[in-house]
């Protein structure tokens, strides 16, 4: 799958961000300077910056340009409609260990059509509120022909574009169709743990699974809110 010049430009500019060239908080080069460096419109570096903005890498300030942002941006599991910006319900968290392959529960493995015994990749965040305190906690597992082409799901540092954009232009695959179950139970003491939850504690679970258009599954993720967080809203005609 070809990639758009657009989207050229801002992987160059993740990449640099990344590599520490712009941390936190430094200004991007102007528009004018990158349309002359990759000699194109004024238009298609703005598209750039759009996908960057969307995907809470950078912020725009009033009169000056593009920062990097301060905070990783990431979703709760669940609610992921399509068309949505990364930071659409968004919220700052904390990657949770190290990136690792591992057999995942019965469950997982049932979701992303695994066999007995094969293993995923499993990434762990702590979803963060505003003022630091734990939210929910995830695990995303990815499927071995997901991990396996796209390898920096296996690295510690933060995907600052999000993982699904990572895996679409590492493979070419992206969301088509998502589900997500949610059921009610105690926490788990490890879930107990990362959430400075007392037990026994009420916790709900939002199990996201994403297909591609295939038909395959691409990442499955579950989701533990404690139950005094977490609020399910329908608006409806009657």
């Amino acid at each position: 799958m070809a990639i758009l010049k657009y989207e050229e430009i801002a992987e160059s500019l993740r990449i640099r961000m990344a590599s520490g060239e712009f941390p936190p908080g430094a200004m991007l080069p102007s528009g004018r300077d990158l349309a002359e460096q990759w000699r194109v419109s004024r238009a298609t570096v703005v598209k750039a910056m759009d996908v960057l903005r969307n995907d809470g890498v950078v912020e725009a300030r009033q009169g000056s340009g593009f920062v990097v942002a301060d905070t990783a941006i990431g979703r709760p599991a669940g609610n992921r409609k399509a068309g949505d910006p990364r930071v659409t319900g968004g919220m700052p968290f904390t990657r949770v260990g190290r990136p690792e392959r591992v057999t995942p529960p019965a469950r997982i493995s049932t979701a992303l059509s695994l066999s007995d015994g094969e293993v995923a990749l499993r990434r762990s965040r702590l979803m963060q509120l505003p003022d630091g305190t734990p939210h929910s906690y995830v695990d995303a597992w990815f499927p071995p022909d997901v991990a396996d082409r796209a390898p920096r799901l296996e690295q510690d540092a933060p995907i600052a574009e999000g993982t699904t954009r990572h895996v679409r232009l590492q493979t070419g695959r992206h969301p088509a169709e998502g589900t997500d179950v949610t059921t009610v139970r105690l926490a788990t003491d490890e879930e107990a743990r990362q959430l400075r939850l007392e037990l026994p504690a009420a916790v709900a679970v939002t199990l996201h699974v994403a297909y591609d258009h295939d038909g395959n599954p691409l990442v499955c993720e579950e989701g533990v809110t404690p139950g005094a967080f977490w609020e399910q809203r329908n608006t409806y005609s009657m």
